[in-house]
């Protein structure tokens, strides 16, 4: 009796996904094919958005990093240049870099998403 409880518990525990890790697995895969502009992110985002097990869940993971990455550019380069609106307008620019990377990055989360 015991063991058909153990077999039906492990049966119906819900497959759980981590974002951290997806968010991991997206920045190591994207840097490791930078050489492939348009693929690299999408694979990227197929794989972390698989290993956080959600379409929500793998949005996010894609979505966290990048913001986090694009402001943390915005304002060190804004407090590192002695000119201030220098250092704006140099972070702004990084700042849509990011941005521009994300659009493949979330459709690969999309689709790793749907594939978890």
């Amino acid at each position: 009796m015991s063991e058909e409880k153990g077999t039906k518990a492990l049966e119906e525990a819900p497959q759980q996904g981590s974002i951290l890790m997806g968010m991991i697995w997206m920045g190591l895969i994207s840097l490791l094919l930078f050489w492939l502009p348009v693929i690299g992110p999408l694979i990227g985002g197929i794989v972390g958005g698989k290993v956080a097990g959600s379409v929500g869940a793998g949005l996010m993971a894609a979505l966290l990093p990048c913001l986090f990455f694009g402001l943390a550019l915005f304002v060190f380069a804004a407090a590192l240049t002695g000119l201030p609106s220098l250092g704006v307008l140099a972070g702004a620019g990084g700042l849509i870099l990011v941005l521009s990377q994300t659009g493949m990055l979330l459709l690969g989360a999309v689709i790793g998403g749907l594939l978890a």
